[in-house]
């Protein structure tokens, strides 16, 4: 996992322009929006899938482990303007803190008709029940 912040490339008195990628390949681009509630997202793993996930409105409590069934799970906030990075093989999840956007960045299969083909979901790090444990 990798995370940071994204500042802008380019500042006038128009604006600025901030750029997320350069010299990336990226094979799908999917808007998530998430409504208020006790909503979880991913809870699993690519094995060949990059995913690289910009908060554009709200945050996100991050949560993620190797495939290692001895390491431990770890968690961090992703606030607006940024954007965290889940290698292949990094079991995650996503607990949605308020209402929200993020863009999914892919490289790999995960758009149409191979959005599950490269997820798998056996890893579950997190439900519902566990976030009144969570710190």
């Amino acid at each position: 996992m990798k995370i940071r912040k994204i500042n802008p490339a380019f500042t006038d008195e128009r604006g600025s322009i901030s750029d997320l990628f350069y010299k990336e390949q990226i094979d799908h681009v999917a808007v998530i929006k998430t409504n208020e509630g006790n909503i979880i997202r991913g809870n699993h793993y690519h094995k060949q899938t990059t995913q690289h996930i910009y908060m554009s409105r709200g945050k996100l409590r991050y949560w993620y482990k190797s495939l290692d069934p001895e390491s431990s799970v770890d968690s961090l906030v992703i606030p607006q303007g940024h954007i965290v990075s889940t290698p292949p093989c990094e079991v995650h999840a996503l607990e949605m803190m308020g209402a929200s956007e993020f863009i999914v960045f892919s490289k790999g299969l995960r758009g149409g008709i191979d959005y599950e083909s490269d997820t798998f979901r056996e890893h579950v790090i997190l439900t519902p029940d566990m976030l009144e444990n969570a710190i």
